[in-house]
């Protein structure tokens, strides 16, 4: 088994050894994970965060030991809390790094950081001040940061800038946690799931006060949650069909 550590600041993650292929997620600043297939050009991976398996170019990431594996993985993540804040490379070059990039790996890549970070876990009401920092982020398939991002990255990013792990996919995070009956049992920072007309998950937000959710549609946007799903305040109409609310923590 081989291991690898992301030294760029977003890489995109793929469906196929192809820069053509469907970008599936994305590998931030000190991702760590395990490389699974080892091609000339290409690697099949399983990030340590999530466990999200797909492939990345041979020349996006560094080859590090077992053991630096062990030890990132074991290490509680500690994160760039800046929109955009940058590492120093050994040769003395700026990098820009993204909000929610681990810095747990700086060591191992030799580079520098001086910005700010935040470890360990926040209280449950820092949620939604967390989620309008992408407040207005582009929609982007399998996106993470806040130059573009998809409906379950964003909820995943939330819940790690405040120390909590959660899968990536929107189908994966709807069997996470305990299901409330009412939209009136939820609290902000609660989990709302949507489905289509084949019973499927599709989309998920973040619950807010006064029956309002923040999700990426289009852009990251606050819009109103009732019984029936999303109610789209701009086009006077439903979005999403609501399927399940989700409580992820107490």
């Amino acid at each position: 088994m081989q291991y690898g550590l992301c030294d760029l600041s977003v890489v995109a993650l793929r469906s196929e050894a192809s820069d053509t292929s469907e970008l599936i997620s994305q590998v931030l600043y000190g991702d760590h994970f395990k490389v699974l297939e080892h091609r000339k050009s290409w690697s099949r991976i399983r990030l340590g965060f999530d466990k999200y398996e797909g492939w990345i170019d041979n020349k996006q990431f560094k080859f590090i030991e077992e053991l630096e594996y062990k030890a990132l993985h074991k290490s509680e993540p500690l994160m760039a809390m800046d929109l955009v804040d940058f590492i120093t490379t050994q040769e003395q070059h700026l990098h820009p790094i993204l909000l929610g990039s681990t810095l747990n790996g700086l060591s191992y890549l030799e580079h520098t950081f001086e910005g700010t970070s935040g470890i360990g876990q926040n209280d449950k009401s820092k949620l939604v001040e967390t989620a309008l920092l992408y407040l207005n982020t582009p929609y982007l398939w399998g996106g993470k940061t806040p130059f573009g991002i998809d409906c379950s990255g964003f909820v995943q990013m939330v819940y790690k800038l405040n120390g909590f792990s959660i899968l990536r996919d929107a189908s994966q995070q709807a069997s996470q946690g305990d299901a409330l009956s009412f939209i009136e049992e939820s609290e902000p920072g609660d989990l709302a799931f949507f489905d289509n007309n084949e019973g499927d998950i599709i989309h998920v937000g973040i619950i807010m006060e006064n029956h309002q959710i923040i999700h990426a549609h289009g852009k990251v946007r606050i819009d109103l949650l009732d019984q029936s799903g999303i109610y789209n305040v701009d086009t006077k109409t439903h979005s999403h069909k609501l399927r399940v609310i989700k409580k992820i923590i107490s």
